[in-house]
């Protein structure tokens, strides 16, 4: 278990007097990324749950502790966490907003495609769905050699942001990510619910294809983007925090409007 107390989860329960609409609860499930901690969405669930809605922001099996422990975890892991997440704002709450960085946003979109009856909306801040990263072609062969390579976390313009990634990328762990992706792509037009994208202008992680592989693919009616000038990866603790915070502030009462 995580000693740091901002790697730990989040969980903060619904206010619906503070939301404008207190005939009803609204939950939104925020997932941070791969090697990353729920450090990275802690302002942001915090912003929210201010707002009055319940949130729920897990810690991913194999995070918070050592790159090593998360060797010994999968995709089916990670994937299982949100689920469970979801389930319990779902019993919680009359309505359901997902969000995700960068493997968090794959995770969430995941979700999206297999339980679409769920999820009002879903919210995506540099999402990774794929990569033109030639050098991933060789993961499955290298980590039969080596467990892992230099870290890809702490991509952040902010001076003095930390996500308390690791400082290393486990290997079993980047090939399962990158495995699953496949299954994902294929399952992205079982996506129905509204979609907000944020993408960093300059990111050093997730290259502008995922963005245009999920705008060209999911089936949602709505799809907007924000194009992020001022932040690298981790956006959701840098200079564009905020821009995100209030976007998304709008977009889940839009979607989560009584009917």
């Amino acid at each position: 278990m995580p000693t740091d107390p901002s790697v730990s989860p989040l969980s903060i329960a619904a206010r619906p007097e503070l939301t404008g609409t207190p005939s009803q609860t609204v939950g939104v499930l925020l997932s941070h990324g791969f090697t990353g901690s729920p450090a990275s969405m802690r302002p942001w669930g915090e912003f929210l749950g201010q707002l009055g809605y319940a949130v729920e922001i897990p810690l991913l099996p194999g995070h918070g502790t050592s790159w090593q422990d998360m060797n010994t975890t999968r995709w089916e892991d990670w994937y299982a966490e949100v689920g469970r997440a979801l389930d319990k704002l779902l019993a919680e709450n009359d309505k359901v907003v997902i969000g995700g960085l960068s493997m968090g946003g794959a995770l969430v979109l995941r979700l999206a495609a297999d339980r679409p009856e769920d999820v009002a909306g879903v919210m995506l801040v540099n999402a990774a769905v794929a990569s033109t990263n030639k050098q991933l072609l060789a993961v499955p062969l290298l980590k039969r050699v080596v467990s892992s390579v230099p870290a890809i976390g702490g991509d952040i313009k902010k001076p003095g942001a930390t996500e308390h990634a690791y400082d290393r990328t486990p290997l079993h762990a980047l090939a399962s990510m990158t495995h699953a992706w496949k299954a994902l792509r294929k399952d992205l037009p079982k996506v129905t619910a509204p979609v907000r994208i944020f993408r960093s202008a300059e990111d050093h992680v997730v290259d502008p294809s995922s963005a245009r592989l999920i705008k060209a693919s999911v089936s949602s009616r709505e799809v907007s983007e924000t194009i992020l000038e001022n932040s690298y990866h981790v956006a959701t603790i840098d200079n564009d925090a905020e821009t995100i915070f209030e976007e998304s502030r709008e977009f889940i009462a839009s979607v989560t409007e009584p009917t």
